[in-house]
């Protein structure tokens, strides 16, 4: 305490040290299988990662790289937009590279918002999505999604509207539960965006991790291009999930918003690793193709698994993640049985609860992440079978 005040900004005092460090925290002093964090535990394709040393060795991006990012990897942004989705984008003043999804989240709800507007997002959310609102100042109003399906109700986000909303938050492939919007959903969301004025801004980090249904960029619908803030990232498609390469796409006049604010963040960052991206971004179809399908298997591997020791699976849609019910083993507090999961049976995983603004929504979802190894899987499953015994 100074002068009688609180050290923390009271706006950020409710989110404390973020449930991955706590619950990968108590895979290392367990020794547990870490199924929690959604991070894989192998490296990406080889040839990426050597063009990220020839980066390095001939001094591409070891000193400060261009502000909105190197032109290299914002030419092949424009490209994959354009060849995945049919969008055109200028790499000039349509992309801005950020450290991560996650800055380009910071800055775009620090851009956008003021304090008192209204943001309607997906609910559980992203745990950042919470707290860069809170340091917006901005309030979060919640959209449930309801298992089993997880599907947005559109009534109720309707009746969410009011003369200060600002802006959607739309995540999907969504984290944690896997939905992926249907081409109705999104244009009914596009419509209520332009019905009331809406910014919307999509974090689309999996867009390549979609098993059953397909992504397209909401920004791709008539009126949504100049309302529309597209976030995406290499990690999760390419597992160099270290290297915090994101980026921005935008209509030039909300890229230079969100620029104002990145610069005072980050300003640049990962500049070596930024030419190797561009290099991955234009890596042939098969790679996208295998990647997905590996995936694919992984998500069938861990979802039996699962079930023969008991949960109830919610099966994913898109994304690297499971979330399953704890009510067939007769409980009700996800948290609690996340904290015992490891003494029980040597692995970890996440309660949905903390992504909830009303918990109760889900208090007994748990969270399995399947990016890893086939014999880390095998063994998860393994273990977690004694709790069916």
């Amino acid at each position: 305490m100074t002068q009688g005040r609180p050290l923390l900004n009271p706006r950020l005092a409710e989110f404390g040290t973020t449930i991955f460090a706590e619950m990968s925290a108590l895979a290392v002093r367990t020794g547990s299988i870490n199924l929690g964090q959604g991070f894989p535990d192998t490296d990406g394709p080889e040839e990426i990662r050597e063009a990220a040393v020839r980066a390095l060795r001939a001094g591409h991006g070891n000193q400060y790289p261009p502000g909105p990012g190197v032109p290299e990897l914002r030419s092949a942004i424009a490209d994959h937009q354009r060849r995945f989705y049919d969008l055109d984008v200028d790499p000039d003043t349509d992309v801005l590279v950020t450290a991560g999804a996650t800055e380009a989240i910071a800055a775009t709800m620090l851009a956008l918002l003021e304090p008192g507007d209204e943001v309607i997002a997906f609910e559980p959310f992203y745990d950042s999505y919470a707290a860069c609102i809170a340091m917006a100042g901005a309030e979060r109003v919640p959209l449930t999604l309801r298992a089993p399906s997880f599907r947005p109700d559109l009534d109720e986000l309707r009746s969410r509207i009011t003369p200060r909303t600002r802006l959607l938050l739309l995540n999907t492939p969504h984290n944690p539960t896997g939905m992926v919007l249907t081409a109705e959903e999104q244009s009914a969301i596009a419509a209520l965006a332009v019905e009331h004025d809406l910014l919307v801004v999509t974090d689309e980090v999996y867009e390549h991790l979609v098993y059953e249904g397909t992504h397209r960029p909401i920004a791709a619908l008539p009126g949504m291009r100049e309302r529309t803030v597209s976030i995406s990232s290499a990690g999760k498609t390419f597992s160099y999930t270290g290297w915090k390469v994101g980026w921005v796409t935008a209509d030039a006049s909300l890229v230079a918003a969100v620029r104002t604010a990145k610069q005072y963040l980050t300003y640049v960052s990962a500049g070596p690793f930024q030419y190797a991206i561009a290099e991955a971004l234009r890596l042939p179809d098969t790679y996208f193709d295998g990647f997905r399908a590996d995936l694919r298997r992984k998500r069938d591997l861990l979802g039996d698994g699962l079930r023969a020791a008991g949960f109830e699976v919610h099966e994913p849609q898109g994304t690297y993640f499971i979330t399953t019910d704890i009510a067939p083993f007769g409980e009700k507090d996800a948290y609690a049985f996340c904290r015992a999961l490891p003494e029980r049976c040597g692995v970890v995983a996440v309660p949905n609860s903390v992504f909830y603004d009303t918990p109760d929504a889900g208090r007994s979802q748990v969270r399995f992440t399947f990016c890893k190894r086939d014999d880390v899987l095998q063994e998860a499953v393994g273990r977690l079978r004694r709790l069916a015994s």
